[in-house]
């Protein structure tokens, strides 16, 4: 009752199989291998920082100082 054999587990994908398509199961495989590899491309970017290269939102000497304007004012209306 702890284990799951070999049989539920072949089940269990072709169920999902039926449920979703292999079109679907193909693309949400190719989207999910996409973003574990911007993932780590990222994170490597990260570990290599130039210190030579501005940061975005850092002023330089060439740029004049100007607030950024990030903020929104939103007042929240309920619905009658």
């Amino acid at each position: 009752m702890g284990t799951f054999s070999i049989w539920h587990w072949l089940i269990v994908l072709l169920i999902v199989v039926m449920v979703f398509g292999t079109k679907k199961l193909k693309n949400m495989g190719s989207d999910l291998g996409g973003a574990v590899k911007g993932f780590k491309d990222g994170m490597k970017e990260g570990g290599t920082k130039d210190e030579a290269a501005p940061v975005a939102g850092q002023v330089t000497a060439s740029t004049p100082a100007q607030p950024e304007k990030t903020t929104i004012d939103v007042e929240a209306k309920t619905k009658s």
